[in-house]
């Protein structure tokens, strides 16, 4: 690991499209939360998965009532991946997945009986190593991870009590850290408390852990974005998450891992502050933001896109469209825009 890093500032900073730089990826876009729309945007991304598929998906905590919905997921792998295996970690704090008995039995009641799930800490860890980081050089993941083909991150767009946000970046560099060693170096210093980081160095530890998983599955990734159901806690809150007050909005999903995440986050801003106050109140204190700043830093994607609606014909709707000539944070003329070229609104 290095030697003394400092963390990045501005994690409580949400920065608006006009202030970013530089090359535009593709998100594909559908209003349609359902099992067919959730083929119709898999179809877009799925060139890139081959051979032995990975699907790493937050599976949740006993009767969590916010998760992607099984028979959706259910119906992706048998019709698109029926090879694949849904792959997980044991969790860090102690629970209902803590150890590997007590995730297999938490499976089985919320009913991920359909196919392989892989617990990939069950049997060990491996390390992948971490370029151009300043907290690690490698990251300790489950053992079975590497022995995949290709990796698809099924994420839950959401809250998250220490992130602030859970997108795909979350997803991965949590959720594929093994459940003793990796989280471990991710959440706490050595000899301190559990939970001793937070702020931007949490988000910075997260991004690198994400960066190991998917620099090793290089052009073999692809990232969708579930935007339903997003309380401001995360599935690991189970029955005790806090309820929803987010509408919900479709399904995102890119080649591009910041892409993905950072238009969601856009979708979210765009929405009235009476409708999405608790979880930008969330992400900010949090200062989750810094998520998606520094996977930028370390070239893990572009945090410019074009959408595609999916729903009209592949029509293009360029964000930037929506707030050319504004100076300072997006106005709300300006977020209304493009809510109309999201919603028809």
């Amino acid at each position: 690991m290095s030697s003394q890093p400092i963390p990045g500032t501005g994690g409580d900073r949400y920065v608006p499209y006009h202030e970013r730089q530089g090359a535009e990826s593709i998100v594909y876009f559908t209003r349609d939360l359902s099992p067919e729309g959730l083929l119709k945007i898999y179809d877009r991304v799925s060139s890139a998965l081959t051979g032995r598929v990975a699907v790493k998906l937050h599976t949740g905590e006993k009767h969590g009532p916010n998760i992607i919905p099984r028979p959706w997921v259910k119906e992706l792998i048998s019709q698109r991946l029926s090879g694949a295996s849904i792959v997980e970690t044991n969790t860090y704090y102690e629970g209902d997945r803590y150890t590997t008995p007590q995730h297999l039995e938490t499976l089985k009641v919320n009913g991920w009986t359909f196919c392989p799930v892989d617990i990939t800490d069950a049997e060990g860890t491996a390390l992948l190593p971490v370029k151009g980081g300043k907290w690690f050089t490698e990251m300790s993941v489950g053992k079975t991870l590497p022995g995949y083909d290709s990796l698809l991150a099924l994420t839950h767009f959401k809250g998250h009590l220490m992130g602030g946000f859970g997108g795909a970046n979350k997803n991965i560099g949590i959720g594929c850290a093994d459940g003793r060693i990796g989280k471990q170096w991710i959440h706490s210093r050595t000899g301190e408390d559990q939970w001793d980081i937070a702020q931007e160095e949490l988000m910075e530890r997260i991004s690198e852990s994400t960066k190991a998983t998917v620099d090793y599955f290089a052009g073999r990734c692809a990232f969708i974005n579930v935007m339903r159901n997003m309380s401001v806690s995360c599935d690991c809150e189970g029955t005790e998450a806090q309820p929803v007050k987010v509408p919900d909005v479709g399904i995102l999903a890119s080649l591009d891992i910041l892409s993905v995440d950072q238009a969601c986050m856009d979708v979210l801003m765009a929405l009235p502050l009476s409708e999405r106050e608790d979880l930008t109140e969330r992400i900010t204190t949090r200062h989750g933001f810094r998520q998606l700043t520094y996977m930028k830093e370390l070239g893990m994607g572009n945090d410019r896109y074009q959408l595609i609606d999916l729903d009209h014909g592949d029509q293009v709707i360029k964000a930037a469209d929506a707030v050319e000539g504004v100076k300072g944070p997006w106005a709300p003329d300006q977020w209304m825009k493009l809510q109309a070229r999201l919603w028809g609104m």
